[in-house]
């Protein structure tokens, strides 16, 4: 396991490096080895990252998810949303969370924010829409019908049976500049990018506590022998209140 303790210089340099201003940081520190490759991905690149207990909930039944993560958990999350240019959340979770997906717990730039709402279900009085932050691109079905949502950009692409494509998804924010992409929930928009294999890097950060009942993190279709279970690469990573699991795909 190796022990990430972060400090100002680190975490200059890891900015430095997203921004084309630094040069090629120490791999060996685990800071630089669990960071670097978001900070210096100069092509297409998506990291997922997981919040959840040790009994792989991510909220209670009741949809209570506000203290899943440590402090250091949610540092980690907010590290992840400086180093990328878009961070992605299905309207579930913007139902359910109402996140600002900003950048605040460390320092860094914000990413553009994007929502995918297939149907068209958000109202427009999330706070998002509201707080004239970082842009926010919000995805919908062609079938939906469009509505004004503050100044966000609405993007329709077409919808499938199962939703809308992540290939087209990615495509559409590719077109507009935006190649390093935090998928960052709920568990349903995390594994339509899972099973597309379109992951590179799936962060499941685990804090010490037991739920019992609640939402999983990951939501894959289901399979009949372990044999058939997806094994990536994995490093682990001690982030001080939470455990890290940094799994690599591709």
């Amino acid at each position: 396991m190796h022990n990430v303790r972060m400090t100002d210089a680190i975490w200059a340099s890891l900015r430095a490096l997203r921004s084309r201003e630094g040069a090629a940081c120490n791999a060996a520190d685990p800071a630089f080895a669990l960071y670097g490759p978001i900070a210096s991905a100069e092509d297409n690149f998506v990291v997922a990252q997981v919040g959840q207990s040790l009994d792989g909930r991510i909220a209670t039944l009741s949809g209570d998810a506000r203290d899943v993560s440590g402090p250091d958990g949610l540092a980690h999350l907010h590290r992840c949303r400086a180093l990328t240019d878009a961070v992605i959340v299905g309207e579930g979770t913007m139902q359910a969370d109402d996140p600002s997906l900003s950048v605040y717990l460390v320092e860094g730039e914000h990413p553009v924010r994007v929502i995918i709402d297939c149907h068209a279900r958000l109202s427009g009085e999330e706070k998002l829409f509201q707080d004239g932050g970082a842009p926010v691109i919000v995805i919908q079905g062609e079938h939906a019908e469009r509505k004004t949502l503050g100044n966000a950009d609405i993007i329709s692409l077409p919808a499938h049976p199962n939703g809308i494509d992540a290939r087209d998804i990615l495509a559409a924010l590719h077109a507009r500049g935006l190649r390093r992409i935090l998928v960052e929930g709920g568990a349903r928009t995390i594994a339509r990018f899972l099973d597309a294999g379109l992951v590179d890097r799936l962060h499941v950060a685990i804090s010490p506590i037991i739920i019992g009942a609640g939402p999983a993190g990951i939501i894959l279709p289901p399979i009949d022998k372990l044999s058939d279970a997806r094994r990536p690469s994995t490093e682990v990573y001690d982030l001080g209140s939470d455990i890290l699991f940094d799994c690599r795909f591709g």
